[in-house]
């Protein structure tokens, strides 16, 4: 028990200063807007060690979760969603290693954001089915769905982004430079459903350890 408590408040500990990385990068480049730009994009501005750090912390938050889970679980089918809740986080230490710069940063994106959803969906319906867990379903629920959902809006907003630029006659591949104001016509909410995105798939790790914290305390 006394390493799962140690996992459990590294998984808070890391998940608590992703964000404050987050927060921090995001004050000390306002020129970057939020609305379109990814989060990935401050890797571009001031104090990028931030952002690297970011993506370390975030990581190492879904990694030590993924620890902490794989002794409370105990179906094959929720045990792969801890070995997919595991491969999330190594893809978002890869994001901090391999920045926008990099071309392995689209593949540290495909192993970091995809399988997480269905990660969460395994581990929460499983262990909302154990009697200790059943008076905090709708907590757990509640971030669980965050995560996909945060998913589905950026994907959405993704494709309003980039149909909305064809339609206004610009040209925007991987290669071309960020846009430093959006054009007229062009809608640009996809940077805030990407940050909606991280959000979500900070806080299920978070709510998922803290969770169990309160299910100890409460059998001590």
């Amino acid at each position: 028990m006394k390493t799962l408590t140690i996992f459990a408040n590294a998984t808070i500990t890391f998940g608590l200063i992703s964000i404050l990385c987050l927060i921090i990068v995001h004050i000390s480049n306002p020129n970057i807007r939020p609305s379109y730009r990814m989060v990935s994009e401050y890797a571009l501005g001031k104090n990028k060690w931030l952002l690297t750090l970011f993506f370390l912390c975030w990581g190492l938050c879904s990694i030590s979760s993924g620890l902490l889970l794989w002794d409370i679980v105990t179906s094959i089918w929720a045990k792969l969603g801890v070995v997919l809740l595991f491969i999330s986080g190594l893809g978002a230490v890869m994001g901090g290693i391999f920045n926008i710069q990099h071309k392995l940063h689209g593949l540290s994106f495909a192993i970091g954001v995809p399988f997480l959803p269905i990660a969460a969906l395994l581990i929460s319906y499983h262990l909302i089915g154990k009697p200790e867990w059943q008076n905090y379903g709708s907590s757990l629920l509640f971030s669980t769905h965050a995560v996909w959902i945060s998913l589905i809006l950026m994907a959405i907003t993704m494709f309003l982004f980039f149909s909305t630029l064809k339609s206004a006659g610009i040209q925007y591949g991987p290669d071309s430079p960020p846009l430093k104001v959006l054009p007229e016509g062009v809608i640009g909410l996809n940077g805030w459903a990407n940050r909606l995105l991280v959000l979500a798939y900070i806080a299920y790790p978070i709510v998922t350890t803290k969770i169990f914290l309160t299910i100890i305390n409460f059998k001590n």
